[in-house]
């Protein structure tokens, strides 16, 4: 059963909070548990090293030593604050492209075009949180059991903006039922959640996500359309206001936090 961000409960005015809103166990937490997933840990580590690879000979790796010195500092103190079990594997590639991909096990991929769209290492920080939420939750593997059980094509890798994944599912999945693209949605508005939580218990301003969010939602609106029932993503609309309702009623305030560091304007200028 995936999370539900807004609960019934809290839309008629009570105060009854989504599940895993207990941020103080984040690590201790079974976010797993009861969940389909054919694969186990190990099995999911070698999926993902063999995805990667197959991807890395299709991209351009970023060749600096203190840009990927920097993205893995971040993706390594998020790891500390969440509730992945896998150790996280980050690495930077050369595109233009708004985007970041999480693959099965553990390995993160971050566009470098994405690092110049973040105004701050809070939004930044953001975008690998959520990526690390697909990894904890292990969406990719359960999405590829899910889609097992739907009798489809498994699904090896999640994206942060849907993009070319969307589109490669819709054309070489002409069977596929609708009701696996709303579950592939469900993944996104939870990775979203532990994302928001993980940004948070990491030390930063949780405000960082709604910023970015709102930079896809300017990026979605003048991008092409697709069938919403086709979409493998919710509108960056409705995340944005899934994640201003999360920010309101499940994080305590607090008076300090990080927005952004020298060393992310040192990086963001370094970067092509």
């Amino acid at each position: 059963m995936m999370i539900s961000l807004v609960p019934a409960l809290l839309a008629q005015g009570t105060s009854s909070l989504p599940k895993y809103s207990d941020i103080e166990s984040i690590g201790k937490r079974d976010i797993n548990k009861g969940q389909s997933n054919f694969t186990s840990p190990a099995g999911e580590t070698r999926l993902g090293q063999k995805v990667a690879a197959e991807l890395e000979r299709n991209v351009t790796l970023v060749n600096d030593a203190d840009i990927q010195g920097y993205v893995d500092r971040i993706a390594q103190n998020i790891a500390k604050n969440s509730d992945a079990k896998f150790p996280v594997t980050i690495k930077v590639i050369q595109s233009n492209d708004v985007n970041a991909t999480a693959l099965p096990g553990g390995f993160i991929y971050i566009n470098t075009g994405t690092i110049k769209a973040a105004d701050n290492e809070a939004e930044l920080a953001f975008v690998i949180a959520h990526l690390v939420g697909h990894v904890a939750a292990r969406h990719a593997t359960e999405s590829s059991s899910k889609a097992t059980l739907m009798q489809i094509g498994s699904i090896p890798a999640i994206t942060l903006t849907g993009g070319a994944l969307g589109t490669a599912i819709q054309q070489s999945q002409i069977g596929t039922p609708v009701g696996m693209f709303k579950l592939l949605r469900d993944d996104v508005n939870e990775a979203d959640f532990l994302g928001l939580e993980y940004l948070y218990q990491a030390g930063y301003d949780p405000q960082g996500a709604l910023r970015f969010l709102q930079k896809l939602a300017v990026l979605e609106a003048s991008g092409p359309k697709e069938p919403s029932m086709f979409s493998t993503h919710p509108p960056a609309t409705d995340r944005i206001q899934r994640v201003e309702t999360e920010v309101k009623t499940v994080l305590p305030t607090r008076a300090n936090h990080t927005i952004s560091t020298a060393e992310f304007d040192e990086i963001k200028a370094r970067v092509n």
